[in-house]
């Protein structure tokens, strides 16, 4: 232990004489991770005038961890089979722990700037001033470490720090505090993986494999319903070895991006196979609760048994989509963590490259199966007064529909009360066209206008009382006459009106921010209960989401942008809360820009190309 001390001191002597005070300010404004305080305290270590011997040690970190013991496989593979928790409840746990860790943050720093002056103790500092007797150690550590773990001991889900042979080998004396968050999140992201192979062959074990299951469903049901599962549990089941064999090596785990990207790049397709599928596995699992009796008694019998802890049949389907989604975000974690420009940065940013084009695969898998269904449908209710617009294409689909009024134009106070001031009309709008019509018997829409969707402007009109509430203005540049046509609408509310506004003329300037530009700081929401979209123009919301606020209504929807992967969408701002500590929105715009930030195109660009093209023809 002395030994190691020492090398890790000989490798930090020319940078510690330097940075010392400023270490100190960066220490004393970073939380202890819970359990660590009571095994261990950071020291400075064995100076070389205190041991002449360090010439003969390792003169880096590296070499200094090198001597550490590797973790005995059976231990390891132990503490993986002690593993409790389904995916699910792991999933549920660790993002609401991540929303309080927030919270907590937000509020301490707010404490900070808003309560006692920095002079003054508090009774909370005295005590931790008394807990921590050793003169090295930073008299305040208040706010928590942003990192979504399970720290409850009946959950049977450890921190790294708390692996006896992590404890036992010392190395929390020698680890500063950023690269102990860093081993958790790369902990976190191997026991997670455990975690989802327990799911993942609960639901081929007990309802796949089921012989009852197996006789009353029909081959093709079957391959509906479970798609390539086995597909996706071998490859995952190969994942979790080699991050158990890294593991394995050594207790300071040296990287394990590299290990997600070459899984990414080269097995990780299996994913998007599966959630493809994920339209036509919906329905089919509908059907059969609708109309196969025997299914659903079935089914309702397996998820009472204990195995699955209360959780439904559907919340295992779901799990390979919620497991590559939520990979990409502990390789977010991860990235946040490691030193800039360094060589874990760079596998960490090609980890997370190639994670983002499988998700998105997915994600384009998904809406394809859907949005072709869809245009089929619409072009069937569709009869054309004017010129006919062939509405089905591949590269087509629907951003929004819905009925608002078309005022009839200016009147006499004398027309008003013997005419009616507005007429229905009923909009269809695509991602590259807008079509105008009017819904007539028989479910059908009789359509006598169209225009190009980037030839509109969109004008809100000032607050003129009752009548004119809710009310814009369209402009058609270039109509299906090819004439400029102007249109006064009336939406049902505010939110409907800023929605449509909103999908008509993306690049409209909001309340908040300008889209041409990029806001260092504009209000954050955190969402703290899930929300699946509604209409096309929403967008679903998972716990922990951050977001930017776009544009915001008095009758409580929000337009934002979700910071990990951009997306766009409106959502009810009561599933979300206002992050109001500046401090914590200008970190998190800062983590979002350095994992999306630009990489050298000669090293990644054409690979990219190439890897998508592959996966596409798979």
């Amino acid at each position: 232990m002395e030994l190691l001390a020492a090398a890790f001191s000989a490798a930090c002597a020319v940078d510690h004489d330097s940075s010392t005070s400023e270490s100190d300010a960066r220490d004393s404004g970073t939380g202890h991770l819970p359990g660590s305080e009571s095994s261990s305290t950071p020291g400075n270590g064995t100076t070389p005038e205190e041991c002449p011997a360090l010439a003969d040690s390792p003169t880096t970190l590296t070499e200094a961890l090198q001597m550490i013991h590797p973790i005995p496989a059976d231990s390891w593979r132990n503490l993986i089979e002690q593993i409790g928790l389904l995916y699910q409840e792991y999933r549920d746990k660790s993002t609401l722990q991540e929303i309080e860790t927030r919270r907590q943050q937000d509020a301490e720093i707010q404490g900070t700037e808003d309560g006692s002056p920095a002079g003054e103790d508090t009774p909370e500092d005295e005590e931790e001033e008394e807990e921590e007797e050793e003169p090295a150690s930073p008299p305040e550590r208040r706010p928590l470490p942003q990192i979504c773990l399970l720290s409850n001991p009946h959950s049977r889900f450890n921190l790294w720090q708390d692996l006896p042979e992590i404890r036992s080998s010392g190395v929390l004396e020698i680890l500063q505090p950023e690269e102990v968050r860093l081993q958790e999140a790369m902990f976190e992201l191997v026991t997670s993986e455990a975690s989802y192979y327990k799911s993942l062959n609960l639901l081929v074990s007990h309802f796949m494999e089921n012989e009852r299951l197996k006789k009353i469903l029909h081959p093709s049901e079957a391959h509906i319903l479970f798609s390539n599962v086995l597909d996706v549990m071998a490859v995952s089941e190969r994942f979790l070895l080699e991050l158990e064999h890294r593991m394995e090596e050594n207790i300071v785990i040296s990287d394990v991006c590299d290990i997600v990207y070459h899984y990414a790049a080269d097995h990780f397709s299996v994913y998007i196979t599966y959630v493809s599928n994920q339209t036509y596995q919906e329905r089919t699992y509908k059907q059969l609760l609708q109309e196969k009796t025997a299914f659903r008694e079935l089914i309702a019998q397996l998820e009472l048994d204990p195995k699955c802890k209360g959780l439904p049949f559907s919340s295992f389907l779901i799990l390979p989509f919620q497991r590559i989604t939520r990979l990409k975000l502990l390789v977010q974690n991860i990235l946040k963590r490691v030193e800039e420009r360094s060589e874990r940065e760079c596998t960490a940013l090609d980890a997370h490259r190639e994670l983002e084009m499988v998700v998105k695969a997915c994600n384009e898998g998904v809406r394809k199966m859907s949005r072709t269904e869809q245009m089929i449908s619409i072009q069937k209710k569709m009869e054309f007064k004017i010129k006919s617009v062939p509405i089905i294409s591949h590269s087509r689909w629907l951003l929004k529909q819905g009925e608002l009024q078309q005022m009839s134009g200016p009147k006499t106070s004398r027309t008003l009360r013997t005419k009616k001031l507005f007429r229905e009309i009923y909009l269809f709008l695509f991602n590259d066209l807008l079509v105008i019509c009017r819904q007539i018997p028989g479910d059908k829409y009789q359509v006598f206008d169209s225009a190009p969707r980037g030839l509109l402007r969109v004008e809100e009109l000032e607050d003129q009382g009752q009548t004119l509430a809710n009310v814009f203005i369209l402009r058609l540049l270039e109509n299906a006459d090819d004439r400029e046509a102007t249109y006064m609408l009336k939406a049902s509310s505010q939110s409907e009106m800023k929605r449509w506004m909103t999908s008509l003329a993306p690049n409209r300037r909001t309340k908040f921010v300008s889209f041409t530009s990029r806001l260092l700081d504009c209000p954050q929401v955190q969402c703290v209960h899930p929300y699946v979209a509604q209409q096309p123009d929403e967008l679903t919301l998972e716990l922990a989401d951050i977001l930017n606020i776009l544009e915001k209504t008095e009758d409580g929807w929000i337009f934002g942008e979700r910071l990990h992967d951009q997306e766009r969408g409106w959502f009810p701002s009561s599933m979300t809360e206002e992050i109001l500590n500046p401090k914590i929105r200008s970190q998190n715009l800062k983590e979002c820009f350095r994992v999306h930030k630009m990489e050298d195109p000669q090293r990644s660009q054409n690979k990219d190309r190439r890897k998508l093209g592959s996966r596409n023809r798979q």
